[in-house]
């Protein structure tokens, strides 16, 4: 009865250790990412609308590498889809060195693009990996754990990106290098442009270690040892499945909901405190570090209750802090948002636990369209941010992560009269 309970099996100990790396690696390259934004938009004088290509090449390969990944781990092996992550993360992060030589935007986008695509595999391999590598009555915990260490990932790509890339941006606006001469102007993109390359070579150069070190040791198989491909039917048997696709829909809009809660967190802390923009960074500095958290801490108290019934506590929580967000304001509407990160930290991992169970043969499939629904990052903070143009308001900008967490809590509380249970010690 005891090893029913065992959170992680002695002897996948060392495979979940190297596999739960990979979710601070994808955590960091999110995170540093985010900050590109910037960096270009001052390196090459660009407008938001050209840096926010940044974004689309990275969800877009999300959107569409979560798919083919999912038949190649079908086809093979969740080690070999965790590999083939590795490769294109790797790759993809060594070709900014080209990238910063050539100096041309679009060979920047297409290295975020393989890097990107590698995540995506990465992410539709990693996450029903780390479930499969024990008892299936602590699956959602043990994800939990694992996805604890994303956002220490997540943490580290901003310290960074602080310290070798914005930090060593030129201080010349767009208007001082408009006058500049062309050969002066090329000399100081092309500093800058190194240091946006530098710390990704880095992280490529540590990451091909993690993948030899996977590459050769014996890893546990998973529990879905088919490998035959029956799309459609796949497809059809999924869809008839109630609880996978409103997880689906459920992490659309906490994809949503997270993306546009940090994505405007520096904006509205500089309306509501007057501050700048390196004040206002260190609230979003202390969300981060408040979800990370958090994440262990609920992943310890799902020993005692069932998963679905935190996320329903959670999500209520978070529908209250939005609405001070938005009605409140200040530094009561400040505090707010920094705690929404706290009740957000569990969503993610408990969404994906909770949808994919019972899927057996369709497991890796089905992992895909919750990997698709990452989706809903680009779409609703796109909503969102065109919700804030159209009423001049960031507070009120707050809705649609209001709305998303209201349709969080109706799916967990879907799961009030089905049969759960906590994972016991």
């Amino acid at each position: 009865m005891k090893e029913k309970y065992q959170l992680v099996p002695k002897k996948n100990l060392i495979p979940f250790i190297l596999v739960t790396s990979c979710f601070a690696w994808w955590g960091l390259a999110n995170n540093m990412t985010d900050t590109l934004l910037a960096a270009f938009k001052k390196i090459m004088s660009m407008s938001d609308f050209q840096t926010s290509w940044i974004q689309i090449a990275f969800y877009g390969a999300y959107f569409c590498l979560a798919l083919p990944a999912a038949i190649f781990i079908k086809k093979y092996s969740y080690k070999s889809g965790v590999l083939l992550g590795l490769g294109l993360y790797i790759i993809g992060a060594l070709m900014f060195y080209p990238a910063s030589k050539t100096m041309n935007y679009y060979h920047f986008l297409f290295a975020l693009y393989v890097l990107a695509g590698g995540l995506s595999i990465l992410e539709t391999s990693a996450n029903p990996y780390i479930i499969a590598m024990g008892p299936e009555e602590t699956g959602t915990r043990r994800l939990n754990l694992a996805q604890s260490f994303n956002p220490i990932g997540s943490i580290s790509g901003i310290l960074i990106s602080q310290l070798f890339i914005l930090s060593n941006l030129n201080r010349a606006n767009a208007l001082e290098r408009k006058l500049m001469s062309p050969e002066q102007l090329e000399k100081i993109q092309s500093e800058e442009l190194e240091a946006v390359m530098g710390p990704y070579v880095g992280v490529a150069l540590i990451l091909i270690v993690i993948w030899i070190l996977i590459a050769v040791l014996k890893m546990p198989a998973g529990s879905d040892e088919s490998t035959n491909i029956e799309i459609v039917k796949t497809f059809k048997r999924l869809l008839k499945r109630k609880n996978y696709l409103k997880g689906v829909i459920a992490q659309f809009f906490y994809v949503g909901a997270q993306i546009g809660v940090w994505s405007f967190t520096i904006r509205y802390v500089m309306k509501e405190l007057n501050l700048n923009e390196k004040d206002a960074a260190t609230y979003y500095l202390a969300s981060l570090i408040l979800f990370g958290a958090f994440r262990f801490l609920c992943t310890g108290l799902m020993k005692y209750l069932q998963p679905s019934k935190l996320l329903s506590l959670l999500s209520f929580l978070a529908i209250l802090f939005t609405s001070i967000v938005i009605f409140s304001g200040g530094i009561f509407g400040v505090y707010s948002l920094v705690l929404i990160s706290a009740c957000m930290s569990l969503m993610f991992p408990t969404i994906f636990g909770l949808a994919i169970q019972e899927l057996n043969e369709d497991t890796k499939i089905g992992s895909s369209g919750l990997i698709m629904a990452i989706l809903g990052g680009a779409v609703l903070t796109a909503v969102q941010g065109l919700v804030s143009d159209l009423t001049g308001s960031i507070n009120t900008s707050y809705i649609i992560p209001l709305i998303s967490f209201i349709i969080i809590l109706y799916y967990g509380l879907s799961f009030l009269n089905k049969s759960e249970v906590p994972d016991k010690i």
